[in-house]
């Protein structure tokens, strides 16, 4: 991956921001991140961060961020579309933050494949707690912000990413790494960024069976 450039799948969560790092350390060049949008481009898939923290964070990064918005319907045309702009922009390589769901992977490089686009997946296959203690040691900031209800208590909305944090939920039988869904982060400073991501949390609502912590910058 030396000198490879790269556009980085970018959620503003974890996973991602760790795939980002590895591939920094494997010597490849960020060229772009992308993020897939609601269809009114508000707010964020599955971790509904606002378009502004996202911006923040690629500012951050001092990488151009790239948006798309969708339904799930319309999720693959924006993902190849997306895809393709980078292709002839020269970029070669997308870089993804999944961990052990072969369904999702194969189809994350099916779909690249369409386009001509080389999927990398740095966190590929590593035990999910390894991935996680190694992010907090990598001195990134993180915060849970959507909790399934169905899956793990309200309680954790808010809580920071910690070393205690993560034993907390394995003691309950809750996957540290959130990779069934359980819940989604948002990462506001480490490794990879200039300077801390301001941001404030101002509520929380419920929808759906989820709890969503209300999140804007400052």
């Amino acid at each position: 991956m030396i000198g490879l450039p790269f556009v980085a799948s970018w959620s503003g969560g974890k996973d991602s921001a760790m795939a980002y790092y590895r591939a920094l350390q494997s010597g490849s060049v960020p060229k772009r991140v992308w993020t897939m949008f609601e269809e009114d481009h508000e707010r964020s898939k599955s971790h509904a961060l606002p378009i502004e923290i996202i911006k923040a964070q690629a500012e951050s990064l001092g990488v151009p961020l790239m948006i798309r918005g969708a339904d799930w319907n319309g999720y693959e045309e924006q993902f190849l579309d997306a895809m393709k702009e980078c292709k002839d922009a020269g970029i070669s390589h997308g870089v993804f933050g999944d961990i052990d769901l072969e369904d999702h992977l194969t189809w994350i490089q099916e779909t690249c494949a369409k386009v001509g686009i080389e999927a990398v997946h740095p966190l590929w296959m590593e035990p999910r707690k390894k991935v996680v203690k190694d992010f907090v040691e990598a001195g990134f900031e993180a915060y849970i912000v959507v909790v399934n209800t169905a899956m793990m208590p309200s309680k954790f909305i808010g809580r920071k990413f910690t070393n205690e944090l993560i034993d907390e939920l394995e003691a309950l039988g809750i996957d540290s790494c959130g990779e069934a869904g359980e819940f989604h982060t948002v990462v506001v400073d480490g490794p990879i960024f200039s300077e801390r991501v301001p941001i404030v949390f101002s509520g929380q609502h419920e929808r759906d069976g989820y709890v969503f912590l209300d999140v804007t910058s400052e």
